[in-house]
């Protein structure tokens, strides 16, 4: 655990492997992975893959380690093997662009389709990946009502009532005696919720970013923070710009 977030433990929040959320009335958990868990759909969600992102770095001649795509299958498996959901929602932007699932090794593929065995697995579409290969196996939509909660990759403007969104990948940043710490995280108004990037080379947006006020206001903002080993609640007085 970092010392920021331990600070901020001992001033009196607590640190989960999960923390329980309500939306507009209905409860969801966010899972230290990243993830959205719907107990009652048995139904787990998660936002903003990007696989391949490294790879078409690499074509733009920004050479990083070419571990994206396998790492964050490999963080998905291991979510989905420990809540073994019968739904499985990728939340749009699965792909880093329109070419990514030609760059995907055949290892990689072979591992989608294993996670998808048993289970109803649904592509939300994206602006990164409006369209989804056949190949990559599951159904593909625009959006989905799942358990009385909207599910698309960007936030609708203005005031939305029930909505899951991804799309900007929120990141929290705070203080506490000369330490600091920046780290992804789900951000909310208890109307709607943003979710964060699950991918392994996708940055943050910082939940003070002016991006944010249009769709979760000023007044009751909610932040979970992932810390390494759980999820943090964040007062929105805790929170520090960029």
């Amino acid at each position: 655990m970092d010392r920021a977030a331990a600070g901020a433990m001992q001033a009196g929040e607590v640190n989960f492997t999960a923390s329980r959320i309500v939306i507009a009335g209905k409860p969801v958990v966010a899972d230290k992975s990243g993830a959205l868990h719907l107990p009652a759909e048995r139904a787990v969600i998660v936002s903003d893959l990007h696989l391949e992102k490294g790879s078409a770095l690499a074509e733009r001649g920004s050479f990083l380690p070419p571990y994206d795509t396998r790492t964050t299958l490999g963080r998905l498996a291991r979510t989905i093997e420990r809540l073994d959901p019968d739904i499985v929602v990728c939340l749009g932007d699965s792909l880093h662009d329109r070419h990514a699932a030609e760059r995907l090794a055949p290892e990689d593929l072979d591992a989608i389709r294993t996670l998808q065995e048993g289970r109803d697995w649904l592509w939300i579409t994206g602006n990164h990946d409006p369209e989804i290969p056949e190949e990559l196996g599951g159904a593909v939509a625009a959006e989905l009502l799942l358990g009385g909660l909207m599910l698309r990759h960007e936030p609708r403007p203005g005031p939305q009532l029930r909505e899951i969104a991804g799309h900007l990948h929120p990141a929290a940043r705070i203080a506490r005696h000369g330490l600091g710490v920046r780290r992804p995280c789900f951000v909310g108004n208890g109307q709607r919720l943003v979710m964060p990037a699950f991918g392994a080379y996708t940055g943050g947006l910082n939940v003070l970013d002016e991006a944010f006020a249009p769709l979760l206001g000023q007044d009751g903002l909610s932040v979970w923070m992932i810390g390494h080993e759980g999820i943090y609640p964040i007062a929105a007085r805790q929170l520090r710009g960029d």
